[in-house]
C-alpha cells in the first residue's frame, strides 16, 4: 500500500471525493454497474443511510484528503436475505495495483462481520482477471456464472457470481 495512504471507515467529510472517485471509476465503463455516477442527491444518500445503520462502508484516503478507492457492504433486502451483504467497490486507475483493493475489502469484511452478516456476496465480470483473482485469494467461491450479466455499449460480458460464507 502506498505511504500516506490509510484505510478508514468513510465519514461525511469524504462523501465529495467519494463520489467523485465512483464517476471515475463508472466512466471507465469497465467495471460498475453504472456508466456514470448517480446524481449527487441520490448517492449522498445511499452513502448517508449505510453510514446511519453502521453498515460497513471503508475508503483509501490519500495524505491530501482525496479518495482513491471504496469499498461497502449493503444488506439484501427482505428478511430471509437479511444476513446477506453485497459488495461494491471501486479504485481510480492510479490508485490500482498497490494492495488497496485488498486493503479495503479485508476492512470492510471485517465490519460485515462484526454487522452479523453470514454470507457476503458479489459479481465480476469475466474479463476482470485482477478482482476475481483477489476475491478468490481472500475466500470467495465461485457459485456460477451470469451468462450476458452486464451489457455496455451493445457489448455482453458475462459475470461471475462469488461468494463468501462466515
Amino acid at each position: 500500500m502506498s505511504s500516506g495512504v490509510r484505510v478508514v471507515p468513510t465519514t461525511e467529510a469524504h462523501l465529495r471525493s467519494l463520489h467523485e472517485a465512483l464517476d471515475i471509476v463508472a466512466r471507465e465503463r469497465l467495471y460498475l454497474a453504472f456508466t456514470a455516477a448517480p446524481p449527487w442527491e441520490q448517492s449522498q444518500a445511499f452513502y448517508r443511510d449505510l453510514l446511519a445503520q453502521g453498515l460497513p462502508h471503508v475508503v483509501a484516503v490519500a495524505a491530501d484528503g482525496l479518495v482513491l478507492g471504496w469499498c461497502d457492504i449493503a444488506p439484501l433486502m427482505g428478511e430471509s436475505r437479511a444476513h446477506i451483504g453485497t459488495v461494491g467497490m471501486g479504485l481510480r486507475p492510479e490508485a490500482r495495483g498497490q494492495g488497496l483493493g485488498r486493503a479495503l475489502l479485508q476492512a470492510a469484511l471485517a465490519r460485515a462481520w462484526d454487522c452479523g452478516f453470514t454470507r457476503i456476496e458479489l459479481t465480476v465480470r469475466e474479463d476482470n482477471h485482477r478482482a476475481r483473482a483477489l476475491y478468490e485469494s481472500l475466500g470467495f467461491a465461485h457459485e456460477g456464472v451470469r451468462r450476458r450479466g452486464s451489457c455496455i455499449d451493445g457489448i455482453y460480458h458475462d459475470v461471475h457470481a462469488m461468494a463468501v460464507l462466515r
